[in-house]
């Protein structure tokens, strides 16, 4: 009889950022498909999730992927559920209004390898040389951290993650790894997925992962974001300026409701400096990376049909709430 491990995966309750948990099951003659995983509980009361006196929540396994680093291991992807069957109030993916895959993400998630015995970005230049000399960078003196990036980047491929490309970033020890897919939902998965496989990898290395969208404070270091370029039917072929500015100005009136899901401590990196718009105000334009939204090139060469990038969200913001607010707005274009 074969035994497999299913890694049982979700976001705990903790505020204003939650965090990553699992746990293993194993389980006999598994075939590796979602519908035979089963429904599964933990202690809420130990995540932010219930009190003690009533601590069951259940586990929803909601996909599933090869674990890349297990013999006969897999990783699932679930919702919280409370135990009465409902969405608990943590779960950012039963919000996403996307049930027919018309929306597509892809997502640049930046983030810094710690070091931490100094408490610094790896690789932190002692003498304060000027960020730009690291991005896109190789050598020694340049490029911190490349076994682990690589590793990652394999581990996220093995596990069919569809990661389109990755770079080191303008700080040092800095890196940022692009995720793209047909479905909100899914997006929102693969994302989660790959940032599990980077925490768990960093173990191995030693080294933890800050996700803070501005780990160095006040100083001249660009932060971490999570650029999330976004598409519909609508986008992808109206072949109109118009129906693009009209989608762009849905989201200038709820500014506040978009920054509130955006990810915590989202003001020290949205100043209007280091390609950002400040956090209160919104714009958009052609190419413009200080905007709030960009209009790629791309877009308008091919005749006004193509995508979309928001430029505000955070490094540490929950790509289910991200992309469920986005849908929201898009649809209140009513277009």
């Amino acid at each position: 009889m074969s035994k497999s491990k299913l890694e049982y995966i979700w976001l705990d309750g903790y505020l204003p950022t939650a965090n990553l948990r699992s746990k293993t099951k194993i389980v006999s003659d598994f075939g590796g498909s979602l519908s035979e995983c089963p429904l599964w509980s933990f202690d809420g009361s130990s995540t932010q999730q219930a009190e003690g006196n009533s601590s069951d929540c259940l586990l929803k396994p909601v996909a599933i992927y090869p674990d890349p680093d297990r013999k006969n291991g897999y990783l699932v992807m679930t919702e919280v559920l409370n135990a009465n069957g409902s969405a608990h109030v943590s779960n950012g993916r039963s919000t996403i209004d996307d049930d027919d895959d018309d929306f597509w993400f892809g997502f640049e998630q930046e983030y810094f390898l710690w070091d931490p015995e100094t408490n610094l970005p790896l690789g932190f230049p002692k003498d304060q040389t000027p960020q730009g000399q690291f991005y896109c960078s190789v050598g020694a003196k340049n490029a911190f951290g490349r076994e682990m990036i690589e590793e990652h980047l394999e581990q996220c491929l093995e596990a069919g993650i569809n990661v389109e490309g990755i770079n080191a970033e303008v700080a040092s020890g800095q890196w940022e790894y692009q995720c793209f897919s047909k479905g909100a939902k899914d997006a929102g998965d693969q994302i989660w997925i790959s940032r599990y496989l980077l925490e768990r990898l960093g173990e191995k290395y030693g080294l933890a992962i800050d996700w803070h969208p501005k780990p160095l404070g006040a100083t001249d270091w660009n932060g971490s974001g999570m650029h999330a370029n976004f598409s519909n039917e609508t986008l992808r072929t109206c072949g109109s300026k118009e129906t693009y500015d009209k989608i762009c100005e849905a989201f200038r009136p709820v500014v506040k409701e978009h920054i509130e899901v955006y990810g915590a401590d989202n003001d020290q990196r949205l100043t209007g400096e280091h390609e950002t718009q400040s956090i209160d105000e919104f714009s958009y334009g052609v190419s413009d990376r200080g905007a709030s939204i960009r209009i790629p090139i791309m877009t308008v060469e091919n005749g006004w049909k193509g995508w979309l990038e928001d430029r505000r969200p955070a490094s540490n913001g929950d790509p289910y709430k991200i992309a469920s607010r986005i849908i929201k707005t898009v649809k209140s274009a009513k277009i």
